[in-house]
Order: C-alpha cells, then sequence, then structure tokens
C-alpha cells in the first residue's frame, strides 16, 4: 500500500543509465558501476558518469521498495581514470560539474537504507562514492588516492576535502591530498578507511552476506538506523 499516487519503482530506472548494471533480489539493490560501451570493463571517470549517477542515486533513494544496497565496480577497478583536462573548460561547464557532483554526494546520503560498498580494485578518483557508506569492504589489490586534483593543478574538491579529513583527520589527509599519496588496502585498513580486506573472488559474496544479515532485521530498524548515522 502506498499513500501516494506516484512512487518511483526498479521497472523505472532499472534498464535508465549507461553506466550501471542494477540487479535486486529480495530487496537488495546491487548497482554495477562500468564502462558506457563494454559492460565487463571498468568504469573511466569523465564528466558523463557524474552527472548519470547523480540522478540514478536520486531514483535509489526515492525508490521505498529497496532494503538496501550494494555498490561495486567491474573487473579489476572500482573506477578507472582519465584525463579530464586539456583545453580550458568553460565557466558554464565547470557549474554544471559542480551541480552535478553536490547531487551526486547528497542524493548518495539520501539513500534511506544502509548501503554497502564493495571495492573491488583501485579507487583512484572519486574515492568518496566506496568510503561516504555504511559497511566498507575492499579487495586486496584496491588503492586510494585523490588523482584528478592537486596532481592535476585543481584544488581538492568533489567532496574529498571533507571527506578524508573527517575519516582520516586533518594532518594525514593533507599530505594524502597535497602529495598524491597511495594508499595500500591494508593501509586503508589500519586508518580505519575500511572494514574488511578480502580475495577478490571473495569480496561480493562476502557483501550480500552484509546485505542479507542487514535486511533480516526490521524494515524501520534499517530504515531510521540509516537516518541515525547519516544526517
Amino acid at each position: 500500500m502506498s499513500i501516494v499516487n506516484r512512487r518511483i519503482t526498479f521497472e523505472d530506472y532499472k534498464d535508465k543509465y549507461d553506466y550501471v548494471t542494477l540487479k535486486r533480489e529480495a530487496g537488495i539493490l546491487e548497482i554495477r558501476l562500468h564502462d558506457k560501451n563494454n559492460h565487463q570493463a571498468p568504469i573511466v571517470w569523465s564528466t558523463y558518469p557524474h552527472g548519470d549517477l547523480s540522478y540514478l542515486f536520486y531514483d535509489v533513494s526515492r525508490d521505498y521498495d529497496n532494503e538496501c544496497v550494494i555498490i561495486t565496480g567491474t573487473g579489476d577497478k572500482f573506477i578507472g581514470s582519465e584525463t579530464l583536462l586539456g583545453e580550458p573548460i568553460p565557466p558554464l561547464l565547470w557549474d554544471e560539474v559542480y551541480h552535478n557532483c553536490k547531487h551526486l554526494q547528497l542524493n548518495l546520503l539520501n539513500i534511506e537504507v544502509p548501503v554497502i560498498a564493495a571495492i573491488n580494485g583501485p579507487a583512484l578518483v572519486h574515492s568518496e562514492l566506496a568510503l561516504l557508506n555504511d559497511v566498507v569492504l575492499c579487495s586486496e589489490n584496491t588503492e586510494f588516492q585523490d588523482a584528478p586534483h592537486f596532481l592535476d593543478n585543481v584544488v581538492p574538491g568533489d567532496s574529498v576535502q571533507v571527506v578524508f579529513p573527517t575519516l582520516m583527520g586533518p594532518i594525514r589527509s593533507h599530505y594524502f591530498m597535497l602529495t598524491g599519496e597511495k594508499l595500500s588496502a591494508r593501509r586503508a585498513y589500519e586508518l580505519g578507511l575500511v572494514n574488511e580486506v578480502l580475495p577478490a573472488d571473495k569480496l561480493l559474496d562476502r557483501a550480500w552476506y552484509w546485505a542479507r544479515f542487514i535486511t533480516a532485521r526490521s524494515k524501520l530498524a534499517r530504515r531510521y538506523a540509516r537516518a541515525a548515522l547519516t544526517q
């Protein structure tokens, strides 16, 4: 039963987006990031998935039938990177990038059920998409870096300037962002960025294990735990 005339359903968005494959079982939604033209290759970050995922997370957040969410990547990378800079970017394009980025982060946080990240490899770009979640699992080959900002003459942004100081403290995070440091999976675990480090072939099964554990709790307990822990 719904008390509104219009609700977003899984059918409305399951085939809507170019950079993800979605599946849902027993209310558990798995979001797998991938290349637009090759669904078996890692997503390569650019302004296009930057915008696409901001709208995806909105749809996911408004679908009341989602009970738990898993976010993972494809192949041996969580998010692949390309050089985004070259010709000067016009101010109006930067404004659209900012618009999409703001909603990318806020719509992820507005998902009203627990979110599990299964980081299947290096996350050198927008790693906050993995680290802003409730349960963070990673494979042994995972690395974290802030590649597209200070190393490329751009002020740290896209929320990394907030997320990493919150997770690591100011001294470690400033060094991380200003020097291009790469954090291994084990180092990320030592610093408290991730909960578990797993063999690659065990990662997704472990994410589904915790998703089923979470969905065994009552709907209201899940939804309000997420609200209490994020809002």
